[in-house]
């Protein structure tokens, strides 16, 4: 950063848009080293820690376009890991239900994420780390508000 200016350095705005190129890349290769993505991920684990989802549902839990939902709960279901069902209330709407093989790519995934959590914080100590997740998840929650 020695060649970046001063004004920009100091900028709050600057630094978080410069890590979060640089997260989501490692992010990216980490899934890719998984044969998956980062909405696979969204996916699976809103499956895990709600269950049985209707896709409108799965695209509000994940932060999700309705586009990107369908496109990757496809692929999701042509890897085996999701399964798709008529909703008995309402045959014009689909759930999702995680599979077995869907509990286990999750698993991949969150050993492969964690490695890139590690690479993305390794100067930080865990209270450091503790720290930033607190200050995000506020700054996060202050404008996810309005």
């Amino acid at each position: 950063m020695e060649q970046t200016p001063a004004r920009l350095v100091g900028k709050p705005s600057w630094l978080i848009t410069q890590l979060s190129v640089h997260a989501h890349r490692l992010a990216s290769d980490a899934f890719a080293e998984a044969n998956a993505r980062g909405y696979h991920y969204r996916i699976l684990s809103s499956l895990d820690e709600f269950g049985t989802a209707s896709q409108a549902d799965l695209g509000r839990r994940s932060n999700m376009d309705r586009s990107d939902v369908v496109a990757a709960i496809n692929e999701l279901a042509e890897q085996g890991c999701v399964e798709r069902t008529t909703d008995p209330g309402d045959r014009r709407r689909n759930l999702v239900s995680l599979t077995k093989a869907g509990e286990q790519q999750l698993g991949r995934l969150d050993r492969v994420l964690d490695k890139a959590q590690e690479s993305l914080l390794e100067p930080l100590t865990a209270e450091s780390r503790d720290t930033l997740v607190c200050l995000l998840s506020e700054l996060l929650a202050h404008h996810q508000r309005g």
